[in-house]
């Protein structure tokens, strides 16, 4: 669904419903009967949380999720991995539960709980059967808005986190991806490590971690969302007994807006980052800037990376693994922020074929910027597009992320049938334009493999 979020100024709420304006009471709208899904309904507490669902009564489940527009993009430098690090200490323990009765709680009646955190938000949910909604809303609102952060938990934390940072150094594939952010972001916070780095996490205090919390973890930025066999006004109720008494429990407040779009971040030129590994596999990645989540032409961009390398049948993965054997996994992929965005191409291959796969990636870029994509190509991306978005909406919990993502992110929620006709609109020359201004940018290039930092200078 990322590739196709809610679009800018798109309305479907009547004026006056999308800020609670400090009064004391809630404020409820329906926001959508999409005949696709359930029925869309969403609440503003007065301390300006905001609580949303999607009823659909077939299901037999409900997920339940609590979003905070907190990520490591909102750390200093010191700072950094301290959101994550506060997504791990909010499951060990409240004023009301030890971290056994959190996790047991919810495992008792066959649910599950689970958290994590990007660069601008921050999740926690939980997946229940619907009669135990009430259980899930309690446990959840409990640990987000009361964690004790006791400093026993946070030595024990610390080094549980660098364990998961030592871990991921170990896998290559995944470290050259922050490699390629680095290159394209440097210093600034989105090419910094969500989890910190051991020089940052290492001599976090719990003081610091504590004013993380209460300074980001206020109402205006957090949003519930809820999807699966359930009631609304029974939700709301449910969350406003959770939270009463805790210091989500304020003043009346107006919700926060989403992130701005301005000033646009500032990239790097282009440039290589090499990271020397004694890896039997090297990983490249070649990319540049992208567009942002609220540009119009994201609906394109989609439909581009479809056919540009979202599938077997695009065409890096037929020219590079299909027919050539050069790889096991070769695809393209968009990240879209706020302000920014990323478009690159990822490949596993041999140390001894990067030359080769390098080459044949830059001529299918430089092929598709000059020529574009056919007519048959952007409709099979189209359908592609189409067919993963409405697929990802079988299951509650995607449904519960739609709705967290269009509010936190866009500040609304487009209906299904806008959403598929937003992609059916899209034309060969809106591709063909998109392709020539992106794929025509200068490239930055990562790899983590047997190489010298210096091997790739030339290439």
């Amino acid at each position: 669904m990322a590739a196709f979020p809610v679009p800018a100024g798109a309305s479907h709420r009547a004026a006056g419903t999308a800020r609670s304006g400090g009064a004391s009471r809630a404020v409820t709208r329906t926001i959508s009967d999409d005949p696709l899904g359930g029925t869309v309904r969403r609440t503003v507490l007065p301390s300006g949380l905001r609580v949303l669902t999607e009823a659909i009564p077939a299901m037999r489940s409900v997920s339940f999720g609590i979003w905070v527009a907190v990520g490591s993009r909102d750390e200093t430098g010191p700072q950094a991995g301290a959101a994550h690090f506060l997504e791990h200490l909010l499951f060990k323990g409240t004023n009301k539960r030890s971290a056994l009765d959190i996790s047991s709680g919810i495992e008792a009646v066959g649910g599950e709980t689970n958290a994590f955190t990007t660069k601008e938000y921050t999740c926690y949910y939980a997946r229940v059967l619907d009669e135990d909604l009430p259980l899930a809303i309690d446990v959840m609102c409990d640990l987000v808005a009361d964690s004790v952060l006791d400093p026993a938990d946070v030595e024990t934390e610390r080094g549980v986190i660098l364990e998961e940072i030592a871990m991921h150094d170990d896998e290559p594939g995944d470290e050259v991806h922050d490699l390629f952010a680095r290159a394209v972001y440097g210093d600034h916070p989105l090419g910094r490590l969500i989890s910190g780095t051991e020089e940052t996490v290492t001599p976090m205090t719990r003081r610091q971690i504590q004013g993380f919390y209460r300074r980001r973890y206020t109402a205006p930025q957090i949003v519930i969302a809820a999807a699966g066999n359930l009631d609304h006004a029974a939700v709301v109720k449910l969350v406003r007994q959770a939270l009463r008494g805790t210091p989500l429990d304020t003043d009346p407040a107006s919700p926060a807006p989403h992130r701005s779009s301005t000033p646009a971040v500032r990239t790097k030129p282009a440039t290589t980052l090499v990271e020397p590994k004694e890896t039997e596999q090297a990983h490249v990645i070649l990319g540049c800037p992208g567009i942002d989540r609220l540009d119009d032409r994201r609906f394109a961009l989609g439909v581009l990376n479809n056919v540009l390398g979202g599938g077997m049948s695009s065409r890096l993965f037929q020219e590079i693994r299909e027919q050539r054997g050069l790889a096991y996994s070769v695809y393209s992929y968009a990240s879209q922020y706020a302000d920014s965005g990323l478009f690159a191409v990822y490949a596993g291959c041999a140390p001894g074929k990067v030359d080769e796969v390098l080459e044949l990636t830059r001529a299918e870029l430089a092929r598709v910027a000059a020529d574009g994509l056919t007519e048959a190509e952007v409709a099979r991306g189209k359908g592609m597009s189409k067919g993963s978005f409405v697929l990802g909406l079988e299951d509650t919990g995607s449904r519960m992320s739609r709705l967290a993502k269009g509010e936190l992110l866009y500040g609304d929620l487009m209906p299904v049938d806008e959403l598929l006709s937003r992609v059916d609109a899209v034309t060969v020359a809106d591709v063909n334009a998109l392709a020539a201004e992106l794929l025509g940018r200068p490239m930055s290039l990562a790899v983590v493999g047997p190489f010298g930092r210096d091997d790739f200078s030339t290439r």
